[in-house]
């Protein structure tokens, strides 16, 4: 007789776990809200727009408000994870909720903003002949800075998880910086873009923000600063008036603290090409 062979052991389902951690995801669901407030705010401002006119001044409230609320979600978006390496409340969970909340809080909202202040009010005012050229650059400029973004996320988590991460360093711009620039621009002019020119120049620093996401320029990452660690009082000062100057003076403060950052890694990798290197140790023959 022919032997019957057994079943094989059912396979058994993983189990998905019940909830989430709760105070790192309160954080995570507040930049989202940030990011849907900045495009309703935007949406808002291109209607002010539309309806009185390219140089009238009611729409420049919306879009400093859409700047503003960009601003506080790279805030909260960098408290979650900062809290959860805290309390110990990382999950798998946390890491993709977070990279989608940031696909839209810092790559549709900032991209829509950037096209919406930038590109459309000059489209108004430009001659027939070139103003299709300007839209359509406006939309491929944009929806690059929002797929650049998006592909920063993947590779982040990636190379999170992989045994040899490093903590200091981030490779590429972060998408939240990359936003933050296109915050605080908006935020410190208010006035929308009516001239052609400054259009262009405008998308020439979006496609820079776009090309520095996916680059592998490595920027400072401040995650290994442990905080409860004593500090001289002369540290304690100036992070008290930095935050005074952010407060009383947000319109430039922010915007030098974005570009600066910006700026960091192209400017630390020119330095390193130029630094003398140190010479090679000679191998001493034997004797």
């Amino acid at each position: 007789m022919e032997a019957v062979e057994a079943d094989p052991k059912p396979v058994k389902k993983a189990r998905l776990k019940r909830g989430v951690y709760l105070l790192p995801g309160v954080f995570t669901v507040g930049s989202l809200v940030c990011g849907y407030f900045a495009i309703l705010a935007t949406l808002h401002g291109v209607t002010e727009m539309l309806t009185q006119g390219p140089y009238q001044d009611a729409s420049r409230l919306f879009f400093d408000n859409a700047g503003k609320a960009l601003g506080w979600g790279v805030l909260l978006d960098g408290l979650d994870g900062r809290i959860a390496r805290l309390t110990n409340s990382t999950s798998d969970f946390g890491r993709e909720f977070d990279s989608l909340a940031d696909v839209i809080t810092f790559g549709v909202a900032p991209a829509f903003l950037a096209f919406a202040w930038g590109v459309l009010p000059a489209e108004g005012v430009i001659v027939p002949i070139l103003r299709n050229h300007l839209l359509t650059l406006g939309w491929v400029v944009t929806f690059a800075f929002l797929i650049c973004g998006a592909a920063r996320l993947g590779r982040f988590n990636i190379m999170s998880i992989a045994a040899t991460a490093d903590k200091h360093h981030f490779v590429g711009l972060p998408i939240p910086a990359a936003a933050g620039v296109i915050a605080a621009v908006v935020h410190c002019r208010k006035d929308a873009v009516h001239d052609w020119n400054y259009s262009v120049m405008w998308l020439g620093v979006v496609a820079v923000l776009a090309f520095l996401m996916v680059s592998t320029v490595r920027y400072p990452s401040f995650k290994a600063i442990d905080f409860r660690r004593r500090r001289s009082f002369t540290t304690v000062i100036l992070i008290g008036l930095a935050i005074y100057l952010t407060w009383s003076y947000s319109e430039y403060a922010l915007l030098v603290i974005a570009v600066t950052y910006a700026m960091s890694g192209p400017t630390t990798r020119l330095i390193s090409k130029f630094r003398p290197r140190p010479p090679a140790p000679t191998e001493v023959p034997a004797a």
